[in-house]
């Protein structure tokens, strides 16, 4: 914009001379006039005009040439202190897929070309909302997530308030805020289940499937209409209390790449709290971590009961594993790790 004004004034002055010449001239004043007072010859003039317009579109152009004219980066947000570039960090962004889907939606769905299944995601699609959400990564935006495990970690953090100061807080199966909102806060915008899981939500909180087979999304449309199925490989909830509005789906290749690229195929499958970490460096622009991990004295539990003494390192998931992942992510500054007690 300045260099157009720059050109048009340059047009306008070289026209208005001109028409002052032609004006002078015609009624015979710039004869009188004193030799410095009169306008000059309009060849002259003119010839001065274009270096002057010439040299403006030269400067013109090597400003543009100095200006980044490349689409906004991810990279960017609108907080005060953003995520490292990725292409700056090889570790991360060797596991870093950002062209995997995050949420299961009707356009994205390849869950199988069997007929039942595609009717499975139609019927789903038809009572749920359907459609990309939450790509909108840029410099106006400024989304800060917190991911609240379930660690007994976090008993006497007092991190209560901090939590609740995220735009997002996402929470996991069926970690309780009652009674408990000093430690762990009240505010929960997101709770991540699977049927076995599943607790009843307000409806200010998205239910968020993890599903790990399609049993799971026949289950999902089962609780909001006929209610029929009781059991998945236990007993399951046959209704629950929730916004239908605010019902969201994993995708299942989000769960394939949590598993090959961040944990390298270690254990059966990830936790649900490391799922839900790695979605929020995929949709915030500042990732909070709380209650992961075990308290100080090596002693792993719920912070809601004391069914476990040590930390999980075997079996379906890979515990030490997943902490070590997360210890890096924080020491790289891609999020913050709050340890609690």
């Amino acid at each position: 914009c300045v260099c157009v004004c720059c050109v048009c004034v340059c047009v306008c002055v070289c026209d208005g001379l001109e028409l002052l010449d032609n004006l002078l001239t015609f009624i015979g004043v710039n004869s009188y006039l004193p030799t410095v007072l009169r306008m000059p010859r309009l060849p002259r003039l003119t010839s001065i005009f274009q270096a002057m317009m010439l040299g403006t579109i030269m400067v013109c152009l090597m400003m543009l040439h100095s200006i980044q004219l490349d689409p906004v980066s991810e990279d960017e947000c609108g907080c005060l202190e953003c995520m490292p570039k990725r292409e700056e960090d090889p570790w991360f962004l060797q596991r870093y897929k950002r062209q995997i889907p995050v949420l299961l939606s009707s356009q994205n769905s390849n869950l199988s070309k069997n007929t039942s299944d595609c009717e499975v995601v139609e019927i789903l699609f038809s009572l749920f909302p359907d459609g990309e959400q939450y790509q909108d990564a840029g410099p106006d935006r400024c989304r800060t997530c917190a991911v609240v495990g379930n660690s007994g970690n976090l008993e006497g953090s007092r991190y209560g308030p901090l939590i609740d100061a995220h735009d997002f807080v996402i929470r996991m199966n069926k970690g309780p805020t009652k009674g408990y909102e000093k430690d762990v806060g009240s505010k929960t915008t997101h709770r991540a289940v699977y049927p076995e899981s599943a607790v009843d939500m307000d409806n200010s909180t998205h239910l968020l499937l993890v599903p790990f087979k399609i049993l799971d999304l026949q289950w999902l449309i089962s609780i909001f209409t006929t209610k029929h199925i009781t059991r998945t490989y236990t007993a399951v909830k046959t209704s629950l209390k929730a916004d239908m509005d605010k019902v969201m789906v994993l995708h299942p290749d989000f769960m394939r790449y949590v598993y090959e690229s961040w944990l390298n195929k270690e254990g059966k499958y990830p936790s649900t709290g490391f799922l839900m970490l790695v979605l929020s460096l995929h949709v915030c622009d500042q990732v909070s971590v709380f209650g992961f991990g075990a308290k100080e004295d090596g002693r792993w539990h719920h912070y809601y009961d004391k069914r476990y003494a040590v930390f999980q390192s075997k079996g379906n998931h890979r515990g030490s594993l997943e902490y070590n992942i997360t210890q890096k992510l924080y020491e790289k500054k891609w999020l913050q790790f709050y340890k609690g007690t």
